[in-house]
């Protein structure tokens, strides 16, 4: 179950987040296998007189829109299946948000199992993952 947290600028829209969040949601099923029904992002926006970044780091050409993308999930993806995600996300946000593939920032940040509660202060692996399913106790 990846945890997503995606900074953007104070002006992006209602629409245009709902979009960001869709592609990156999409790009997580399309490219780890991940379950439809498990998401999670945590969508901030941020004053671009507050953000230093370089528009030049290794020959990227970034605008003052800026999309940062943090992912943080279960060790054991492959660097190629992380190679195609991070170009799934910055696919889909081209086609379905117009976001300009240069203006996505994306890093990722891998644990284990027992580094998660997704509820009731249990382990992650102790709740049996039930896709679509609700657990009451």
């Amino acid at each position: 179950m990846p945890f997503v947290r995606t900074a953007v600028t104070k002006s992006t829209s209602q629409q245009q987040r709902q979009r960001i969040v869709d592609g990156i949601h999409q790009a997580l099923v399309d490219g780890i296998g991940m379950p439809q029904d498990e998401l999670f992002n945590l969508v901030t926006d941020y004053d671009p007189q507050q953000f230093f970044y370089s528009r030049t780091f290794n020959g990227v050409a970034r605008s003052d829109n800026l999309i940062v993308i943090e992912i943080t999930m279960r060790r054991g993806r492959s660097d190629a299946m992380k190679r195609d995600l991070y170009k799934g996300i910055a696919d889909n946000l081209a086609g379905q948000a117009q976001v300009r593939p240069q203006d996505v920032f994306i890093f990722m940040h891998e644990n284990d199992y027992s580094d998660w509660s997704v509820g009731f202060g249990k382990f992650a692996m102790a709740l049996v993952q039930q896709p679509g399913s609700i657990v009451t106790e």
